[in-house]
């Protein structure tokens, strides 16, 4: 079993203070947007054998265990992270399986270079991702069905978004939704940012339901995303409850603290509340134009107290422990690699003190008992 040093990212939209409350570490002044944990190459977590990438790479069957290579390949397939949005992150959706590999495919027939600001696809697999609130936590998840959508805009009493009004009235859902994101992310840029900024004071004015978009206004003014993101779910999670994204759903965090769990891939195609590369043709491409319930998870006891969030995802499984007091104990022995993160409390994992923030990488089949009183993440996969 091996601590892992964690790094983290710096992002914009990170905020200042979450995970070093988190840490017990002192603020820098700097956004502190993600803390990553596992074997990813942009930021592998180090043990004291060398980096877990290269501790998988020296020998995958004995770390990962024969199943999981087997079935994916020689490479921790998920990416566990500690996510603190401080601002709005990009409007966002992932290709699944096959449009990621023909992506991929494609710019490198065309010899797009892969640190290209225009590029796509960094590589051929799929990113669906499951986000679990420590603290409230505010998202955008899905289209709304197209009448609300409609009735959210004509509310703000902007003539240039009558059209859109129009628009979303007019056709069958998907066609509607199509038609309208498509307008939004074409429309002349000096005409969309009169109309954001119309909005955005709109938006302020009224308040309630209108209170998040007038805050993502202010993060990304005159941006069309802001728009585009009124066309989708917005869900207030509560501590532990989760949200799973799969493949063409639009999304966006907007604020709070989170356990996030991803296969392990940088494909992101972007809507909007960005200065990066949008590639509109290739976003209509992936984009699933159809309303849907955000589908807010919630853990699912078992009887040996290990409480799991149900994904159709084979490449992760997260699952939550929490130890009321010092005495309990748990058996996480498992034939496959698993990685341990403590959130709340103060908990022993072998022969780790784990407080809030520390982790562990546990080798498949090697003995992991946990105890302590506090919450543990386990992620591992489904073979």
């Amino acid at each position: 079993m091996d601590r892992l040093d964690n790094t983290v990212r710096p992002y914009a939209w990170g905020s200042t203070t979450a995970i070093p409350h988190l840490l017990g570490t002192e603020p820098t002044g700097e956004p502190q947007a993600e803390m990553w944990m596992g074997a990813h190459p942009g930021a592998p977590s180090r043990t004291t054998r060398g980096t877990l990438a290269e501790v998988i790479d020296a020998g995958p069957e004995r770390e990962l265990g024969s199943r999981a290579v087997a079935r994916f390949g020689p490479r921790l397939p998920f990416l566990l992270k500690i996510l603190a949005a401080g601002a709005p992150l990009s409007l966002q959706v992932h290709p699944d399986l096959a449009q990621a590999g023909q992506g991929y495919a494609d710019e490198e027939r065309r010899g797009v270079p892969v640190d290209a600001p225009h590029r796509n696809y960094k590589d051929a697999n799929h990113k669906p991702e499951l986000i679990c609130a420590l603290t409230e936590f505010d998202g955008l998840c899905g289209f709304r069905a197209p009448a609300e959508a409609a009735d959210l805009l004509d509310g703000l009493g902007v003539d240039s978004l009558k059209p859109y009004v129009d628009l979303l009235h007019a056709h069958p859902e998907d066609a509607a939704l199509r038609e309208v994101l498509t307008a939004i992310l074409s429309a002349d840029p000096q005409e969309m940012a009169r109309t954001v900024a119309e909005a955005t004071t709109a938006c302020a004015r009224l308040g309630g339901a209108y209170a998040p978009y007038a805050d993502i206004a202010h993060h990304y003014p005159g941006d069309p995303g802001v728009l585009a993101a009124m066309l989708l779910n917005h869900v207030r999670l509560q501590p532990g409850e989760a949200l799973f994204l799969g493949a063409g759903i639009p999304h966006a965090y907007l604020d709070g603290l989170g356990v996030e769990i991803m296969a392990n891939s940088d494909n992101v195609l972007r809507c909007g509340l960005t200065p990066k590369h949008i590639d509109v043709p290739e976003l209509l491409r992936v984009v699933r134009f159809e309303p849907s319930d955000p589908g807010v998870l919630r853990p699912e006891a078992s009887p040996d107290g290990e409480e799991v969030y149900e994904t159709p995802i084979d490449e992760f499984r997260l699952s939550r422990y929490v130890l009321p007091q010092a005495g309990s104990a748990h058996d996480l022995t498992r034939d496959t690699p698993q990685i341990l993160l403590c959130t709340s409390g103060s908990v022993r994992a072998g022969e780790h003190e784990l407080g809030p923030g520390r982790s562990v990488f546990v080798p498949a089949g090697e003995k992991a008992e946990i105890s302590g009183a506090g919450t543990v993440f386990r992620a591992t996969v489904i073979v």
